[in-house]
């Protein structure tokens, strides 16, 4: 990958057909350069970061913009707020003790947007230790019971890089309760 495509926002965001955006609260967990979430601080949404290391968005300033540098793996860092965000966006990223504190600080009604790598990544290229790895269709599974709205797995192509990776995305709606 580039570095410009690292830095680009995900073609899971920047093509689904949103509603009005702002004023929502947004979660970008496991943020990185916080390429996603930005689109969503641009689009007027409140954005929270978190990240084991947020150094690459230590000058970010903006009002509707929270960093919170949490070690999601470790013990050390607390719990998700419960019910506190519209849309939690996941991308690149799988620690399955969090699927249910995911899916807990989301709204009512709110969604799940998640893009990770699938368990045949491991035959091209990384990761590509299980424990960062989809088994087949497990998103689906895990979020079950709430309205999916897109679901993808399979091949990829990088548009800039055109490097190939195989992932799942999901986009589902919470369960109104």
């Amino acid at each position: 990958m580039t570095h410009g495509t690292l830095n680009s926002t995900a073609a899971l965001v920047t093509e689904y057909p949103w509603p009005k955006l702002a004023g929502l609260k947004v979660l970008d967990l496991a943020c990185g350069s916080g390429r996603n979430g930005f689109w969503f601080l641009a689009q007027g949404c409140e954005v929270t970061f978190i990240d084991q290391d947020l150094s690459a968005m230590a000058s970010l300033k903006h009002d509707k913009a929270q960093l919170w540098q949490w070690n999601l793996e470790d013990g050390s860092a607390p719990p998700l707020p419960i019910e506190a965000f519209d849309i939690v966006l996941v991308f690149n990223y799988l620690h399955r003790p969090l699927f249910s504190q995911i899916a807990a600080s989301i709204k009512p009604n709110g969604l799940i947007v998640y893009e990770t790598f699938t368990w045949q990544q491991a035959e091209i290229g990384h990761p590509r230790n299980p424990d960062f790895l989809l088994m087949e269709h497990e998103l689906q599974s895990v979020f079950a019971n709430w309205q999916s709205l897109h679901y993808f797995e399979g091949r990829l192509s990088d548009p800039v890089s055109g490097a190939q990776s195989l992932k799942a995305q999901l986009i589902a709606r919470k369960p109104s309760q």
